[in-house]
């Protein structure tokens, strides 16, 4: 009995590591700001149309829409251990 209390915790810190969103760096969102961003700033210091703090701007602007787009995903997720553990029994 003593060894499947054992597994069912193993199991519960298991399912609980692993039912949360991507971390950011994993993402294809993360990499494609990235990318945005260095190419506003390339942009910025080789156009005489774009200034830099429009430039600063955008990136800025850029960095909160992919803030507000993890908070969004992060939502959806369900951290409740004490709700796996009532779906299993």
């Amino acid at each position: 009995m003593a060894t499947a209390a054992r597994a069912e915790e193993v199991a519960e810190r298991t399912i609980a590591a692993n039912d949360e969103t991507k971390w950011g760096p994993l993402t294809t969102e993360f990499w494609v700001m990235g990318v945005l961003a260095i190419a506003i700033l390339i942009a910025a210091a080789i156009s005489d149309s774009l200034g830099d703090v429009r430039a600063w701007t955008l990136v800025a602007a850029l960095g909160a829409a992919y803030i507000v787009s993890r908070g969004i995903a992060k939502a959806g997720t369900d951290h409740a251990v004490g709700r796996l553990r009532r779906r299993r029994r």
